[in-house]
């Protein structure tokens, strides 16, 4: 399906531009994060601040290539006639004029202005992330028009790139609390979402997303997308990165019998240095941590690489941490890590915690949450084990198990010119509890003390200034931001945030 820019919107749109007050010239809107109050962070670790992420993707894959491609530099008879088509027959015969996206076609780009924060910014609830205006005053009725579209692009990429972000500092904090190395903490979690999205570009933009906080990826599609819309070079630069992996059906086809072998054949001849990572609960993951790991353990230490032990079953806090619920002389209680550390033991960090021989490793990535990952790091704290001992994998129910309303955002109109005048507008229902109360006129955004800070009711020449950048202007791209920058934007201040977060973990 080639997307259609024209009828990339609601259908109450399209009639808008006949419900404003005639003499409109102009209408400058706002994208912003309005609440918290259902983010998938706990209250105890989120910041207040969403990771600003995804607008150059938009422009650059919709604003400019959609455009042009499906609507600038088709004919324009046919582009007419297929809008009034799927118009009319919604709608009802000529309630929708076309004569305006007539001469849009004819001015042949999108007169638009968009000022938006740095890609990357953590930016309080409240607090736009970006601006937009029309700069042909014919077209007033475009700013609104892909509200829609925007919004269905953006959310999702900020909500990820948010939820990435407060997954490293919670890591960071616990590497901090155990010694563990900090550079480790980029590999720590690892996106396994791809299956469980929404669709390609859902699971494509949300991946770059993680991409933000993180280098472990499986989403081979994000990293397309950075090096298309983020200058990212994977020749220069680590941008994400894998291992090699075995799936269920590999095992399975070894046969149960013979699944010790499998281990062997993966371990010795198909990669006998490296990384691999097996999954080793496809029949009894108790026998394959606690009898083949002892049977393998010269094959594992004698190898130049990493053995990674990957259950994907069960609660994977009792399986990583131990069951406390068990038998005390059982393996459940002990967990997977204490087995492991009992079978191949391993050094100790600067602040006294256990970490596995290099030559094995644990990761988990089925039913992993932001409050699980906690507690797992928390117990395995507890039991004495640094935090590198585990590596995240990072699911669907994360990123997926998220809305709009996560954030709050909207996009909302604060200031227009009708008949030469500007107006100052804004909306505060009775019926709401002040969460959907807009800001006024036009806006400024400006750093204060280390954080981003809204004026509304500015002037023009106020509203000029500040740390709003225009980032589109009438089809074009005057500012780049590219994934380095935004990586260096999120790690700015993060290991003393960090320090301060490991004081009250």
């Amino acid at each position: 399906m080639n997307i259609n820019p024209l009828t990339s919107i609601d259908f109450y749109k399209a009639g808008h531009i006949r419900q404003y007050p005639e003499g409109t010239t102009e209408l400058y809107s706002n994208f912003t994060p309005r609440s918290c109050a259902l983010s998938n962070i706990n209250y105890e670790f989120f910041d207040g601040k969403v990771v600003f992420f995804g607008i150059q993707y938009f422009i650059k894959s919709f604003l400019i290539d959609s455009w042009k491609k499906e609507f600038f530099f088709k004919d324009k008879i046919k582009v007419i006639e297929k809008y009034k088509r799927r118009m009319d027959c919604a709608l009802g015969n000529n309630i929708v004029s076309t004569d305006h996206i007539e001469s849009l076609h004819d001015l042949g780009y999108l007169p638009l202005k968009i000022k938006a924060l740095p890609e990357g910014s953590r930016v309080p609830i409240g607090v736009p992330v970006l601006t937009i205006v029309n700069t042909h005053k014919d077209f007033f009725w475009l700013t609104n028009y892909i509200e829609t579209v925007m919004s269905c692009f953006l959310w999702k990429a900020i909500t990820s790139a948010t939820t990435a972000f407060h997954y490293k500092k919670l890591l960071t904090a616990y590497a901090i609390n155990t010694g563990s190395p900090i550079d480790f903490v980029n590999f720590q979690a690892h996106d396994f979402s791809f299956r469980g999205m929404s669709g390609l570009q859902d699971a494509s933009l949300s991946g770059a997303a993680h991409l933000t906080s993180f280098y472990g990826t499986d989403t081979v599609p994000a990293i397309d997308l950075l090096e298309d819309y983020y200058q990212a070079n994977v020749k220069n630069n680590v941008i994400g990165c894998s291992v090699p992996a075995t799936e269920h059906s590999v095992m399975c086809m070894g046969e149960k019998e013979n699944e010790i072998n499998t281990f062997k054949h993966l371990i010795n001849n198909i990669y006998p240095e490296g990384i691999v990572s097996i999954v080793s609960d496809t029949w009894d993951f108790w026998k394959v941590i606690n009898e083949y790991m002892n049977i393998l353990k010269e094959n594992i230490m004698s190898r130049n690489g990493k053995v990674v032990i990957r259950p994907d079953s069960g609660d994977p806090v009792k399986i990583i941490c131990g069951d406390s619920y068990s038998d005390k002389n059982s393996y459940e209680y002990k967990g997977a890590i204490e087995c492991l550390w009992d079978i191949f033991g391993g050094t100790f960090t600067e602040n006294g915690y256990k970490v596995l021989d290099s030559h094995i490793g644990l990761i988990y990535g089925d039913a992993i949450t932001f409050d699980k990952a906690n507690l797992i790091l928390l117990e395995l704290e507890q039991k004495g084990f640094a935090s590198s001992n585990i590596v995240f994998g990072i699911g669907s129910y994360t990123y997926q198990y998220v809305t709009r309303d996560t954030y709050g955002f909207a996009m909302k109109t604060t200031s227009g010119i009708v008949n030469g005048e500007r107006r100052e507008i804004f909306k505060d229902p009775k019926t709401d509890n002040g969460v959907k109360k807009s800001a006024k006129g036009l806006l400024r955004v400006e750093k204060e003390n280390g954080t981003f800070v809204l004026y509304d009711q500015q002037t023009e020449d106020q509203e000029e200034n500040g740390e709003l950048r225009c980032i589109f202007l009438n089809g074009q791209i005057p500012f780049y931001d590219d994934i380095d920058s935004i990586r260096n934007n999120l790690d700015r201040g993060l290991i003393e945030e960090c320090t301060n977060l490991a004081e009250i973990l």
